[in-house]
């Protein structure tokens, strides 16, 4: 089953798919949109994020933005969708938990896999059912319901994301300090490099941030920042035809030799060493 719901004077979109792998192509556009893939099968699958494999377990949930490449071509099995743009859904919201800067979407550096639990399955694929019934009606509030249905998803999933994702000891300011870093890396990390900027950002010591994070996952602010900056690398590698020396300048180096030393301190690899692995490994 495939569904979209569009306004062209907005440019928004809204799609639902029980089979994404081949009703992807079939959508208006995908290139711009986030992503909720759903696991709605019995047995395991796998979805390849920038390149690398993720098995996704019966129930499971991910969600994925369109800074990153998604692959289904190792998938066996179909993978239920819901896609929409920042038109349809973020234009309307500003940065909460539920907005398109929330937990769920550019609100943390690792993909975010949600479990249902037993008790909430039916919960959920009663949403689902209610998709599918909203968009087999066509009327002038059908965007609206949509809208509603679709924030409704977004708050059931944040809820889980925060038990099962977030360190409990953390209160919700702690939490909330989290994910603004986060969504503030993701916005600047080609221009601001040093834990003292999102400090300022954020109206925090540098040192209240690394002991926050020390709490939350281990790994510290500036380690984030790197991280995050040779992700974006990998991506351009990967997906795009650019050259190392233009990769350099649009990630913000001013010498493609200090990129280069860069990317080997965060990979083990020179860029085009990494550019040759992909071929062999192609």
């Amino acid at each position: 089953m495939r569904y979209e719901y569009k306004d062209s004077k907005l440019g928004a979109i809204l799609g639902f798919s029980d089979d994404i792998k081949n009703d992807e192509e079939r959508f208006s556009t995908t290139s711009k949109t986030i992503k909720f893939l759903w696991n709605r099968n019995d047995c395991p699958l796998t979805v390849q994020i920038d390149g690398m494999d993720l098995e996704l377990l019966p129930n499971q949930i991910i969600t994925v933005t369109y800074l990153q490449h998604v692959s289904y071509s190792k998938m066996q099995l179909p993978l239920t969708a819901i896609l929409f743009n920042r038109e349809f859904y973020c234009i309307f919201d500003h940065d909460s938990e539920v907005s398109c800067n929330g937990i769920l979407f550019f609100g943390t550096q690792d993909i975010p896999i949600i479990t249902i639990p037993k008790e909430q399955l039916n919960k959920f694929n009663l949403l689902h059912d209610i998709f599918i019934e909203e968009f087999s009606t066509p009327d002038n509030i059908q965007g609206d319901m949509l809208q509603m249905l679709l924030k409704r998803m977004i708050i059931m999933s944040t809820r889980l994301a925060k038990e099962q994702l977030m360190v409990k000891a953390l209160g919700n300011d702690q939490v909330e300090t989290i994910r603004k870093f986060n969504v503030l890396v993701d916005l600047n990390f080609k221009t601001k490099r040093k834990v003292s900027d999102y400090a300022e950002l954020l109206h925090k010591s540098p040192k209240t941030l690394s002991n926050l994070f020390a709490i939350y996952n281990q790994k510290s602010p500036q380690q984030i920042i790197l991280e995050r900056i040779a992700l974006e690398a990998k991506r351009l590698i990967n997906f795009t035809d650019k050259q190392n020396q233009e990769i350099a300048f649009e990630l913000g180096f001013t010498d493609p030799t200090h990129f280069s030393r860069f990317f080997k301190k965060m990979t083990q690899m020179s860029p085009s060493e990494y550019r040759e692995n992909l071929f062999l490994m192609a």
